[in-house]
């Protein structure tokens, strides 16, 4: 038979490759529950972020170890782990009574301390303060945590295609005149992966395309589209991070340090150019009191929050999430009326 393109293979969007040992966990016929976590994870996420989350292939690769798997993302992997199938997971949550026997191990999602232990020891580990979890049970976590991680890579122009339908049932006026009209479904595409980027949900398409429509007549940038969509979500974009707490301690910079990023922005042309201006020294300075901070507020368990003039917002927004993963850059138009700002640091360049 000759060959045809029926025998190139497309890359799974998402996938999960298990050793041999793992089998039956992903096997319904010998009671694997990985295949119901795995749909609920799914259906959390898609609910979550606001589209569908791709469906995820599973199969058994022989050339990891027995124990291990590997989650990829379009056919390239992004995490791998073991996990002992007979044996359960306790986990140190950061406070607990004493030492517990078994294979010492990390938590594969998050990097706590954990370790195996026997179902038996089970109400043991609780007593001393430990989180214990099955085997399935610490796969679907890690696989949670990667896609909401990835989710700008897994949206594309088909799920725009989706969401744009969903909102013409709703908003058919809307949708007809958004895009092709005023957008393509491109520059969408650029503004809800850059959105998705920053962990902010595209659930409410409606507002998002509401504020598109009016910045879209005056400029194309999808930079721009993306700060005036996260003014209009600025309401749930702040929720998301402290909940419904009254109060929002954030980190701001000194403003001669400000100044200097919005000169040397206006320089580079209205920020066109990625990356942040500054000379390496003062870079470095900045990401050392950038990741100071951080840590003060994450050892008191608050949120860190970095508060900065709006156009300034994605430059450090790239800039601050590279040496503090968990920072939240918000600008300044971003703050509800509600809330009550409380400066916790101010980092400059000393």
């Amino acid at each position: 038979k000759e060959l045809g393109w029926d025998d190139v293979t497309p890359v799974d969007m998402v996938g999960l490759e298990v050793g041999y040992r793992l089998i039956p966990l992903v096997d319904r016929n010998q009671g694997g529950q990985l295949l119901a976590r795995i749909k609920g994870v799914r259906k959390k996420l898609s609910q979550e972020m606001g589209f569908l989350m791709p469906s995820v292939h599973i199969r058994d690769n022989l050339d990891l170890a027995p124990n291990a798997y590997r989650l990829t993302l379009m056919g390239v992997s992004v995490a791998e782990a073991e996990v002992y199938p007979d044996r359960e997971l306790a986990i140190n949550p950061g406070q607990v009574f004493g030492p517990l026997n078994g294979i010492a191990a990390k938590d594969p999602a998050f990097g706590l301390e954990a370790v195996w232990i026997d179902p038996t020891q089970r109400d043991q580990a609780q007593s001393l303060g430990y989180t214990v979890v099955d085997a399935s049970t610490v796969v679907a976590t890690h696989l949670n945590q990667v896609l909401h991680k990835h989710a700008h890579e897994l949206l594309g122009h088909e799920e725009v295609q989706q969401l744009m339908q969903l909102l013409a049932k709703s908003s058919p006026k809307l949708a007809e005149e958004l895009v092709p009209g005023l957008v393509s479904l491109s520059t969408l595409l650029k503004v809800l992966q850059a959105l998705l980027q920053e962990q902010v949900p595209v659930r409410d398409i409606r507002t998002i395309a509401e504020a598109i429509a009016n910045v879209a007549p005056k400029s194309q940038d999808p930079a721009a589209m993306v700060a005036a969509v996260r003014v209009s979500l600025a309401r749930a974009i702040v929720q998301g991070i402290v909940g419904l707490e009254p109060e929002l301690p954030v980190i701001t910079l000194e403003p001669r340090l400000e100044q200097i990023l919005l000169n040397s922005l206006q320089k580079a042309g209205q920020g066109g150019e990625d990356g942040i201006l500054l000379e390496p020294g003062m870079a470095e300075k900045l990401q050392r009191s950038l990741v100071e901070a951080a840590q003060r507020q994450e050892m008191l368990g608050k949120p860190v929050i970095l508060l900065v003039a709006g156009p300034v917002r994605a430059m450090l927004s790239r800039f601050a999430r590279l040496a503090v993963p968990s920072m939240h850059v918000l600008a300044y138009q971003e703050i509800p009326d509600s809330k009550q700002v409380t400066i916790v640091a101010t980092v400059g360049q000393n």
